[in-house]
This record gives C-alpha cells, sequence and structure tokens, in this order.
C-alpha cells in the first residue's frame, strides 16, 4: 500500500514576509501504481523565494526541468531588472525622452501585455509607476512629501509608452518617465517556466515565484493541487490562511497591503501605489485572482487599487475570477470562484 503524507509549505519572500499562500501537496512513494513521484526544489530567484515542484517517473527528466525553469528565470531577471544597470528595462528608462530602444521579444512582449492591462483597468495597473516607486521607501518607512509626489506623477502614465512592434523597440516620451514591471514580472516569469518545463516532458507540477502560482493538470492521485490563500489581517498562528483554492492547469496571484508595508500614526502605507494619486491605495486588503495565466493574474491583481465593484466589472468583462477582501475582513468574490473556493473559518 502505498502511503500519503500531507506535506504543507509555506512560500515566504527572501525578507521573510509572507506573500500570502500556501501550498499543501501530498508527497507519493515511488511504490505508486503509475511510478509517478513528486519532486519540488526551492532557490532564491526574480528577487524572491521560487519553488518548483514536478511531477516524474525519473529523477533525471525532473532536474533537467527544474535546472531549466530556474536559467530561464535568471535570463528574464537580467533582461527586465527596474534596479540593474545593465537591463534592457533600464536601457528604456535611460533613454528616456531622447530615443526609441530596440529590445529583445520577450521585453516586448511582457511590454505589450502590461500596456493591456492598464488600457483594461484604465490606468490602475501602470507600469511607469517606476520614479513613483523609488520615492517611497517602504523598509526605510519614509513617507514622501506631497510636493515630490506630484512631481513624479507629472512623469507617470502608460500612454507615454510608444511600442513599434515591427522594429521591436519601445520609447518612453516623457524625459525622467521608467517602466518598473514588478507588477507583471514574476507572473510573466511564471507562464515561461511553465512553457519550459512542457518543453521538458513534464505535464504535471506547480510552480511558486513570490506570490505567483500556477499549476500543469492535476497530481499523480488524479486530485487537484490546493492552494491556500492568506488572511491579509492575520491576528495569530491558527488564522494564517483564510481560504483554499482547488487549482489544474490554472493561475492565482494575490497582491495585498500586508505584504510589504509599515505602519505611522495608525496609517498603513504599504507598496500598491495607486498611479493617479501617487499614495498607496486604500481600496481593499487584498485581492486574489484566478485565471488562465499568471500574466493576467499577476497584472490584474492590481484591480486592488480600483476596488471590488470596478474590479468585478473587469474581471466578468475579461472572464477571470477574483476575491476582494476589504480591510475589515469583508468579502466579495465573482460568480465563477463561489464553488471553488473552501473558506477555513466563518
Amino acid at each position: 500500500m502505498p502511503m500519503n503524507l500531507k506535506l504543507t509549505i509555506t512560500i515566504k519572500s527572501i525578507s521573510s514576509m509572507a506573500i500570502g499562500l500556501l501550498l499543501a501537496l501530498p508527497f507519493l512513494f515511488s511504490c505508486s501504481s503509475s511510478s509517478e513521484r513528486i519532486f519540488k526544489e526551492t532557490r532564491p530567484s526574480m528577487y524572491t523565494i521560487v519553488s518548483i515542484t514536478v511531477v516524474s517517473r525519473t529523477d533525471d527528466q525532473a532536474q533537467k526541468a527544474i535546472n531549466a525553469s530556474y536559467a530561464e528565470l535568471d535570463r528574464l531577471a537580467a533582461l527586465l531588472n527596474f534596479y540593474s544597470n545593465t537591463s534592457e528595462i533600464s536601457a528604456i528608462n535611460q533613454y528616456a525622452g531622447e530615443k526609441p530602444v530596440k529590445v529583445s521579444g520577450d521585453t516586448l512582449d511582457i511590454i505589450v501585455k502590461a500596456v493591456y492591462a492598464s488600457d483594461m483597468t484604465d490606468g490602475a495597473f501602470d507600469v511607469t509607476v517606476g520614479p513613483l516607486v523609488k520615492l517611497w521607501d517602504i523598509q526605510n518607512k519614509v513617507i514622501p512629501d506631497q510636493k515630490s509626489i506630484e512631481e513624479r506623477l507629472k512623469i507617470v502614465g502608460y500612454k507615454s509608452i510608444v511600442l513599434d512592434k515591427a522594429a521591436s523597440t519601445v520609447f518612453l516620451k516623457l524625459k525622467g518617465a521608467q517602466i518598473d514591471l514588478g507588477g507583471i514580472i514574476k507572473g510573466y516569469a511564471v507562464d515561461k517556466v511553465v512553457e519550459v518545463l512542457r518543453q521538458n516532458g513534464i505535464r504535471s507540477g506547480i510552480v511558486a515565484v513570490g506570490g505567483e502560482i500556477r499549476s500543469l493538470g492535476k497530481k499523480p492521485d488524479g486530485t487537484s493541487w490546493v492552494v491556500g490563500v492568506q488572511n491579509p489581517r492575520q491576528k495569530g498562528t491558527d488564522d494564517e490562511v483564510i481560504a483554499t483554492v482547488e487549482l489544474s492547469d490554472k493561475a492565482l496571484s494575490t497582491s495585498g497591503d500586508y505584504i510589504r508595508y509599515f505602519e505611522k500614526d495608525g496609517v498603513r502605507y504599504h507598496h500598491l501605489l495607486d498611479p493617479k494619486t501617487g499614495y498607496p491605495s486604500r481600496q481593499c486588503g487584498s485581492v486574489t485572482i484566478v485565471a488562465e495565466d499568471n500574466t493576467t493574474a499577476d497584472s490584474f491583481s492590481k484591480l486592488f487599487v480600483l476596488g471590488p465593484e470596478k474590479g468585478l466589472a473587469v474581471a466578468k468583462k475579461l472572464g477571470f475570477d477574483v476575491m476582494f477582501i476589504d480591510c475589515k475582513g469583508k468579502i466579495v468574490m465573482s460568480d465563477g470562484l463561489k464553488d471553488k473556493i473552501r473558506f477555513t473559518r466563518n
């Protein structure tokens, strides 16, 4: 008789701040009838903790697929890093207001998808928030002055991005404008890793890059992968997970004001900035998206900025599921999630 053990893995960032997701994975030994086993490896990559789990019959296939996946993450990080002087994103930002920059297919592709998300959210998601991101120093608990925010807002706006797909160039029309892909890069990276896994013959597994999670197929026992959503107002060790979602060939992303933040004079200041005001959004505590791919899930989790009413309308129009949890714990979700999510407490 095969033995099944339940292994619960909490994924946290390198700085030990919870990202709000748990994976509940059964570990099956090789005595199962299919001889399939679960292989998992966790490493730091893409500025966070990455966990790649694959189902395979052989150690060699599993290790080859996992190594190729981490190599792909390293390649993307070098191309798209906002803070690296040698990345293609930095080149675009360096020549803002001066000239278009020729970029690779991946850089063009992710920016095209970012602009689409900006269009669909009326600018609630905006990759030109770079100047504001650099102004806010969440780690050192620095609140910028109003004048500085107003000055930076003048050069924020995704419509300053000019794309030439034929020439594969990107141009920022405004001098000083900066693209920061922080709100989409991890989701995009997950989707690229899934491509790599499939190219290496992997048909079942789960990939987690920070808070971005995507499942492939089902577990060896035929059941779906289970992902937990963190309570944005966790009070103790017994209420960390507020709900679980079953995933099979689906992607999940959560954005929340509990991931990177500080409090001052009773006010929570966090990293999810409203591109129109320059301040952290106050619409809710967290937003979870379930979609076909992680690029969509990651970028549209910034419906956090729009809030439940407008956010639900966007989700319905585009055909993905969403759950909002406000700062007081009230939950609003799309109809498609109601039979897929299980709450851990009333």
